[in-house]
This record gives C-alpha cells, structure tokens and sequence, in this order.
C-alpha cells in the first residue's frame, strides 16, 4: 500500500507544477536551522516528497511516468523571450481556491487559462464601449444641430425634441447647450433662459446684445400665474444710440423667479466672451450682408475683411462687463457700470434716467379651448390678442394668412429662445437692436453694441410671445408657447399658427403637440409645449435652431 499523499508544505499560490527539464532549483549554500524553529520539518517533508515523487505511488494524486519537476519562478527578462519560445511558455497561475481546477490548472469544464483570460479582455472590452456609448447620449453633443435625445432610465426612446424634464432651444448651438448645462445643474427655466440669452448676447451681436431691448412671458406651472416681462419705454443715450435695458431686465426676472446663484447665470458667457467663440453661419451671413463699418476689430479680419463661419472672434471687454455685472447684489446696479462706462466713450456725464423693467400680469383672452397669454403694450400682444379673436369668432384663419409685406415696412431684426420643462413651466424671451447690428456703434470701453432703438420708435412689433394653457379634464393641463422673428407680419403668423393648432383633431391632441405649420416670408418660429409629464421642442424652419434637453 502507498503512503497517503502528502499536501506541499508551501502556499498555494507558487507555480504550478510543470513537466520540464529545467533544474528545480539553483543551488545554495547550505543553513542549519535551530531545533523547534519549524524550518528543519518543512525541509524533511520536502526531501519526504522529492522521494516519493508526488504520485510515484498510489493515493490522492494522479500517477505520472516519470519524476515530477517544479519549474522555478521567473521573473520577467526580455532576453529570455527567446528562449522560452524555444523551450515552450511556462505560465505562472495564482490559483482560485473558490473554483474547481483540473491537473493541468484550467477550471472545470471551461476554456485553457490563455483562452479564458482572452475572453475575459474582451468582455470586458465590449461592457467599456457600452458604457461610453450610452455615458455620450447621456450627455448629448453641442454641436448637433437638432439636439439629441438621451435613451431615459426606463429605456424607452423618444423622437427628436421630445424630453422627461426640461428643454431649451435658441438660434445658437453654443446657447441652447449653456442653458441644457442650467437645467441639468438645478436651474429652472427662467435660469436656463436668462443664462442663454446672456449667451446670444455675445455670439449674436447682429440680433441681439447688452444693449438690447426685451420682452417675456413667463408661465409658472406650480403657481398658475403667467407674468409678463417689459424693458419699459424706450429711452436714449443720444439722438440715435438707444439706453441700454437688458442687463437689469434679466436681473430682474432671475431675482423674481431663478432659482441658481446669479453669478452662475454669467460664468459661461463671460468665458465665452473672454476666451472667444466661433462665428456660425447666421452670424457670418448678417456680416457679408452689412459690411464690417463700426464693427472692427470685433468682427473682422486684421486686413478689415468680416469674419467668416468658424472664424474665432473675442470680446474682452465684454467679459470685464459681465463680470462686474455678475457681483450686482440688485437689478438696478446690474447695468449702472455700464451706463458709466457708456457715458464715458460718448462725452456724458451720465443718462438722465436708467432703465426701467417692469413684471406685471400678462394679458389674458378666455378660449374655449383654455386662456390665451401674451405681453401688453407697446408690444404686439394686444393686436395679436385681437386678431386670435375675431378669427375664432369666425371660427376659421382669414382668407390670406400670409398678406403681401407692405413696401414700406422694414423687417425688424430679433432673437427668440423658449424653455420648457415637463411640469409645464414656460418661459419665452424675445429681444432686438431694431435694425442688425443696431445702430452699428460699438462702444470701444465694453465691447457692447447700441441699439436704434429710439422713444419714438414704432411699437415693438416683432415682440409678441404667446402661451396656451388648456385644461383637458380636471386632473391634466397642457400648456403651449409659441414666439417668433424675423417678420414684420409676427402678429399674423402666430394667429396662423396658433388656429392651426386648435384645428387639430382631439386625438392627434392627446398624441402631442402638433407640427408647426409654415412660417410667412423668412421668419423663425419657435413652439414649446408640455404634455403627458414630457417637454417638446421643434422650430420653423425645422433645422433653423438647435434645442437640447434631458
């Protein structure tokens, strides 16, 4: 009878062993040990086991033809690439007592330790690259021009414009993801929409700026109330040079219902206009159109030529404005080193008076189909009001949605953005220099462009946001915003737009939002709705503005 085998007195985790003609082990000089140290046993046991040759007789382990040799330990040596491609691979395994092995150190019933460890690279390869892939629609790109629409936790996908919390969409790729940044960091809408239209200040000088005017409307879902936003009367510097109004405007409505530090609002437009942005196509056509005049070094070439699409502009001084403007504890000094430094560059001792923004209640028309809202006076929502009226008295659109432009009338230049979130909060901004590039002063201490903006100016036309709240039972609310540009007509393309809206049936109603019909001449509209807990974005012409959202 053969002894029982005997387990190696050393932990599992050396080398296994391998059948080789290599020596054991390199040979040392001799130690003695002292009695008791457990050293002297561990040697006999070892000399016990060479002897009996690990399975040279019957018991727990295999038997084998020949002596069983334990290949040394090697440390890794490039000059032994070759030799062990001649000698054949000696693996080292650290061996998983968790898992049962064979003889030859593979697991049970699985694949050679090369080949599992292969698979488990790639494995882990593919679960990396899905995980990237899925952290990039996440995340969504800024230079989509449609946005992009993330797959929700739940898994179910959406169409393009179509999101579970909160959406922005403006002319700009840069600004619609600035304010997606606000949403996603805790904003609101009113912070995603302040913040953005911050930004159209600096990358759209030709329709927008710090020496804007602006108009809002402002839908609270969790009050109900619906609030109006006016930069109050047109005021001037100067015969011709319009009172800058924009910076204590959006101050006030941030102050009133933003929720983030105002001083966040600032941090991506100031970068913007310190560090410089890329000239995109709409800003690129409104400089060949009006030349560069007024506008160097700013927006052209040093040779004087206009900047082109994906040319770097910057605009430091700008950034030194909206820094200080970011550390204004009220709306009312939000603008006032500004104004300083206008009055500097024009020869003033100061503006007589400063701006003057108002919130008030918005204007509102009972419908059957919910309560229309809009801005007052002298903007263009009273006449839109009257005119959604009389045609839904007469229960259909007039004959001539789109009239013939007048010859005399000349398209006032403005900028439109909308945010919505799913719970049905609106807000819609709309701003203007009047003419593009204003009046084509640019102040040469803040970098800020002047409007013509002037008292007597006609009222503003190309300002008439709209919302529609309707109430389907007692339980669920949709809500509607539309608001355009472009189009001395604004007034009649959102009466269009909005019947052709209501003409909807009520079961494409309760599928969502309808498509947008086409827009009058070469205007841009923008719809914004929430329905069934989901924010909805789209714009006329469709591909006109970029929209993001999560």
């Amino acid at each position: 009878m053969g002894q029982a085998h005997r387990q190696p007195p050393w932990p599992s985790v050396l080398p296994r062993p391998v059948l080789d003609s290599t020596p054991p082990f390199p040979k040392a000089a001799s130690t003695s040990h002292p009695p008791g140290s457990g050293r002297a046993s561990t040697d006999s046991a070892w000399k016990a086991d060479r002897q009996e040759g690990w399975g040279g007789h019957g018991g727990a382990m295999e038997p084998t033809a020949g002596p069983v040799r334990y290949q040394k330990l090697l440390l890794w040596d490039p000059g032994l690439e070759s030799e062990e491609e001649e000698e054949g691979t000696a693996e080292t395994l650290i061996l998983d007592t968790w898992r049962p092995q064979d003889s030859s150190g593979n697991e049970v019933g699985g694949l050679p330790g090369a080949w599992a460890r292969l698979v488990a690279a790639l494995l882990l390869l593919a679960v990396g690259f899905s995980l990237a892939v899925r952290q990039l629609h996440t995340q969504g790109g800024s230079t989509e021009t449609l946005g992009s629409v993330a797959p929700p936790p739940s898994g179910h996908a959406h169409h393009p414009g179509v999101y579970h919390h909160g959406a922005i969409i403006s002319p700009a790729a840069t600004c619609s993801h600035l304010g997606r940044e606000l949403l996603v960091a805790g904003g609101n809408v009113v912070d995603a929409g302040v913040g953005a239209a911050l930004c159209l200040a600096v990358v759209h000088p030709h329709a927008t700026g710090l020496g804007a005017m602006f108009w809002g409307l402002f839908y609270n879902s969790s009050s109900g109330n619906s609030t109006a936003l006016t930069s109050g009367p047109a005021q001037t510097l100067v015969p011709g040079l319009g009172l800058p109004s924009a910076l204590p405007t959006l101050r006030l409505l941030h102050t009133r219902f933003g929720r983030l530090p105002w001083p966040r609002l600032l941090v991506g437009p100031t970068t913007l206009a310190q560090e410089g942005f890329l000239v995109d196509a709409p800003l690129a056509r409104a400089l060949a159109a009006q030349g560069t005049k007024g506008l160097c070094p700013l927006l052209c070439h040093t040779d004087g030529r206009p900047l082109g699409p994906g040319a770097r502009a910057i605009n430091p001084k700008l950034a030194a404005v909206l820094r200080r403007a970011a550390l204004a504890p009220t709306p009312d000094l939000a603008g006032e080193a500004l104004l300083g430094l206008l009055a500097r560059d024009l020869g003033l001792e100061g503006p007589s008076a400063g701006p003057m923004p108002t919130l008030e209640p918005a204007l509102q028309l009972p419908v059957p189909q919910g309560i229309l809202l809009t801005t007052p006076s002298p903007s263009a929502g009273p006449e839109l009001l009257t005119l959604l009226q009389a045609a839904l008295h007469s229960r259909g659109p007039s004959s001539d949605p789109c009239p013939p432009l007048l010859q005399a009338t000349v398209t006032p230049v403005s900028s439109v953005l909308a945010t919505v979130d799913s719970s049905g909060s609106v807000l819609l901004l709309t701003s203007s220099l009047n003419s593009s590039f204003g009046s084509g002063h640019l102040s040469p201490s803040t970098g800020v462009l002047l409007s013509n903006l002037v008292a007597k100016s006609a009222p503003n036309v190309w300002a008439c946001p709209l919302i529609l709240h309707s109430s389907l039972d007692d339980t669920e609310a949709d809500v509607l915003g539309l608001v355009a540009s472009g189009t001395p007509a604004v007034a009649k393309v959102m009466t269009r737009t909005l019947l052709s809206h209501l003409a909807g049936s009520q079961t494409q109603a309760q599928q969502g939002p309808t498509e947008s019909p086409s827009i009058c001449g070469q205007g841009t509209l923008l719809q914004v709705a929430a329905h069934a807990e989901h924010a909805h974005v789209s714009s006329v012409p469709h591909d006109c503005c970029p929209f993001q959202g999560f």
